[in-house]
């Protein structure tokens, strides 16, 4: 399989050049304490992008003075006017939809038209969140002995410290950003040290929206442990809100329980993806390829086993891998590439381990299976049969375009199998059958369940997990809950006798 390539143009490294890669404390871009920066590289080439301001403890303690300087009149802001902010941030990211994916396609990988598409995904949390900014309500009752009367209102629970993945570095930042800000609250906003660069694109926008100063602050670092942990040592934090692995989100669950900090957790997954004997096939195929394949199935929604009906299962697998085969994989920029490299050379060994351990134990190779030919950290997309229960990427996040298929005969069998980790964010199923998908979604154990489609993230539906998927959701109504604290206020009932 052939890699395509394509050389950078003079205006593309200008793109990227313009990405101001300083830390922004208090309304102000400044270096690190100590003139400390890291670097930033392609993963398609493996080259360096940047040099970014590797922000320490020192700087740490900065961004949490400023975000608290600025909580009392941020929570006082009218919410109007917090959402037109938030409105003019939309279109601001819309507007500069081209250099956004590019700087995302170069730090993260991801073709230009998958970066393209986080762009309108992520800039939709701005506009959703602005438009519950002014629908914050509380409401008013008399209890039941008709003494007093209770009314409860909603208010910001203080500065949130929000740390996002390298996967989605837009999206997660705004669909974090965005119901905070609309809530009133302040922010520190700690992206992941492979992609911080669309971060910081995106605080910029922020702030020529009209953000204030010190509301959002952007804290980019190589050493995230001791960079942050003063601030779990300052009860002026009070908002943990982590994507990223279950084993880190424990962690930091352990850091954050001595203040009780109030914490969001979007953590690991372990998608099943089931096809019922009554499914339409082709649906299947092509929602498999979608759940799988989304940003090169470095996504914690990624399909990460695949169940299919033993009638259906050589089908399935045949026509799976047609599709696979026919992927073009390459740098993100090239024209009509589906598919990029993963995120870094750590990722690249860690699917070629998993793969080798499957076939080691017995698994058949239908297509890929192995490493893509330098520079960068391409791995081909991989359709793997007769996989053992034993092989370990039934049960370990894969993070990369392989596609393990299990059989299964009965429903029964089918939901046990799926539920049979201690991961629940998302489970996928296809069936042409009312009742069953109905039964199948009451039974899988996820926070999410997608029924006759490979994709059901969107702004407007609860995004979260369960078990040790993690705690809380973003997006929905849901997503600004996580930002308030509800104060009940009881008077004497002024009628009552």
């Amino acid at each position: 399989m052939t890699v395509a390539r394509v050389p950078w143009t003079a205006t593309e490294e200008a793109t990227v050049a313009r990405v101001d890669t300083r830390l922004h404390l208090g309304g102000r871009w400044q270096g690190a304490h100590g003139g400390a920066r890291f670097t930033v590289s392609n993963p398609a080439t493996g080259e360096p992008l940047a040099e970014v301001a590797d922000a320490g403890p020192r700087d740490a303690g900065l961004a949490l003075d400023a975000a608290v300087e600025a909580a009392p009149s941020w929570a006082r802001t009218p919410t109007r006017e917090r959402a037109e902010i938030l409105r003019r941030a939309y279109e601001l990211v819309v507007s500069r939809a081209d250099d956004l994916a590019l700087v995302m396609t170069a730090e993260m990988g991801k073709p230009l038209a998958e970066s393209r598409a986080e762009v309108t995904y992520g800039a939709e949390f701005l506009r959703w969140f602005s438009e519950e900014a002014p629908r914050v309500a509380g409401r008013s009752l008399v209890v039941p002995e008709g003494t007093n009367r209770v009314v409860t209102h909603r208010r910001p629970v203080g500065p949130c410290l929000l740390v996002t993945p390298w996967n989605f570095p837009l999206a997660m930042g705004t669909r974090k950003i965005a119901p905070a800000l609309a809530a009133g609250c302040t922010v520190i906003l700690k992206p992941a040290s492979l992609t911080p660069l669309t971060s910081h694109l995106l605080v910029q926008l922020l702030v020529e929206a009209g953000v204030p100063d010190g509301v959002v602050n952007l804290l980019p670092t190589s050493r995230s442990g001791p960079a942050t942990a003063p601030l779990f040592d300052d009860p002026r934090l009070r908002k943990l809100s982590f994507t990223g692995s279950t084993e880190v989100g424990a962690t930091l669950l352990a850091q954050a329980a001595p203040y009780v900090l109030r914490t969001s957790m979007e953590l690991g997954g372990n998608a099943p993806f089931l096809v019922l004997e009554d499914a339409d096939l082709d649906a299947a195929v092509d929602g498999a390829v979608v759940a799988k394949l989304r940003n090169g199935g470095e996504a914690c929604t990624s399909a990460n086993r695949f169940l299919v009906h033993t009638s259906l299962a050589p089908a399935f697998a045949q026509r799976l891998t047609e599709r696979f085969g026919a992927l073009r994989v390459g740098d993100g920029r090239a024209e009509g590439v589906e598919l990029g490299p993963l995120v870094d050379a750590a990722a690249v060994e860690k699917v070629a381990d998993l793969v080798d351990d499957a076939v080691a134990r017995g698994a058949t190779v239908l297509t890929g299976g192995q490493r893509l030919e330098g520079p960068g950290g391409f791995y081909a997309p991989t359709v793997l049969t007769d996989v053992p229960p034993a092989a370990r990427l039934l049960s370990e996040e894969i993070f990369g375009p392989v596609a393990p298929i299990t059989t299964f005969s009965t429903e029964q069998e089918a939901v046990a199998a799926a539920n049979a980790t201690p991961f629940g964010l998302i489970s996928y199923a296809y069936t042409q059958d009312l009742a069953r998908g109905q039964r199948l979604a009451e039974t899988l154990e996820s926070g999410m369940v997608a029924i006759n489609t490979g994709i059901v993230s969107n702004a407007a539906a609860p995004f979260g997990g369960i078990k040790h998927s993690g705690l809380g959701r973003e997006g929905a109504v849901e997503g600004i809950d996580e930002y308030l604290s509800t104060v009940a206020v009881s008077t004497p009932d002024p009628f009552a006798t």
